[in-house]
């Protein structure tokens, strides 16, 4: 299933996308798409439906952030040695792990507003891997099995503040709207291998990234259950992979962006993205 949720900023409602690519209302069926839907036994009541008698909506409605309040926004960095290695960064030998301020969550195709004062914001198209079930010192053989499913994600990033402003990452890396996600949730039983899948990004209609989550140092069953023996993983959480190279800092000279930018990116299986970048607005 492709699970997601339409309509204005702070009114959206559930829904899904059947087979012909039509949204279907979920909302006489459920409240929002939130830890309940997410669970197995949440997932398999959505599965037992019929898509098609549920009602279609019409027109092109906004997609929002497909799961309603985020449990907790976990990111991985230097995940694809190419990107290290863009970055000149050495591969790492541990996962490394930081967190997105839930307030940079925005829906796949708002706008994204480069932060104050930002000089260095940078793109990064990223699997997200959404949990479904409560998930603490799980084994490797075992992580997959609390997964409910996966997104797109683009881990906007201002540079100067990531890495010039002190040792964490977090103060370039939270700012809002640098978090879309979306447009939909893709349940686990419908993507064979999330190690297959390729991904990309292009900033005004020039290709910048270009990958396949084969080439992750450490794939999705390994974050999950690295991250679980640090924080107990819960239903609606979401962790970002990390990202192949082509970002900004990479180039040579590095570019970042700018008002008037557009990114759009996409994920094998997993849908499209596009954001149009504004500045600062107090």
């Amino acid at each position: 299933m492709k699970l997601l949720r339409y309509g204005p900023k702070g009114q959206e409602k559930p829904g899904l996308l059947d087979a012909s690519g039509k949204i279907r209302d979920l909302s006489g069926v459920i409240k929002d798409i939130g830890a309940d839907v997410l669970s197995p036994t949440g997932l398999q009541k959505l599965r037992a439906m019929n898509a098609a008698s549920l009602p279609e909506v019409g027109g092109a409605p906004r997609m929002g952030v497909p799961i309603a309040n985020i449990g907790k926004f976990i990111a991985i960095g230097l995940n694809y040695s190419d990107h290290a290695a863009e970055t000149g960064n050495a591969i790492p030998k541990e996962p490394i792990v930081f967190l997105k301020a839930n307030s940079s969550i925005t829906g796949p195709n708002d706008t994204v507003m480069l932060v104050k004062n930002s000089v260095k914001t940078d793109w990064e198209v990223e699997l997200g891997i959404v949990i479904g079930s409560r998930a603490s010192n799980v084994s490797e053989a075992d992580a997959l099995q609390h997964v409910a499913g996966y997104c797109v994600v683009n881990d906007v990033s201002e540079r100067q503040w990531q890495i010039e402003r002190g040792p964490t990452w977090d103060k370039g890396k939270g700012c809002d709207t640098y978090g879309p996600i979306g447009p939909w949730v893709v349940t686990a039983d419908e993507i064979a291998d999330p190690q297959k899948l390729g991904m990309w990004l292009d900033v005004n209609g020039k290709r910048m990234q270009t990958g396949n989550t084969g080439t992750m140092i450490f794939n999705c069953k390994q974050l999950v259950a690295y991250v679980s023996q640090f924080m107990t993983l819960y239903p609606g959480d979401v962790i970002t992979t990390g990202t192949p190279p082509g970002v900004g800092m990479g180039q040579k000279p590095p570019v970042f962006l700018k008002s008037g930018d557009t990114m759009r990116l996409g994920i094998d299986g997993l849908g499209e993205q596009q954001q149009k970048v504004i500045a600062y607005e107090a």
